[in-house]
């Protein structure tokens, strides 16, 4: 359980870098799938565009939820020392 604190906390404590570079990432992709549409790559379009809304799955979802996960078990596992 205390590996699962340290983890939370390191995503807490890297979360502001990881998505700056995520944004860096998302930008990149986002020319990507400009020019793959201009130039009628439509599978690397499609994948520049998955890996653009993986990143914001991430973002919005995922993180959010492993720091709650790691948050609540702060909580739980101070009571049961209590």
């Amino acid at each position: 359980m205390e590996d699962v604190l340290h983890l939370t906390e390191r995503l807490k404590a890297e979360l502001s870098q990881m998505l700056a570079e995520h944004r860096a990432i998302i930008d990149s992709l986002l020319k990507l799938a400009d020019v793959a549409t201009r130039e009628n790559k439509l599978e690397i379009a499609f994948f520049a565009k998955k890996l653009i809304l993986h990143a914001r799955t991430e973002e919005e979802v995922l993180y959010p939820a492993s720091i709650l996960v790691g948050e609540y078990l702060k909580i739980k596992l101070n009571k049961q020392d209590s």
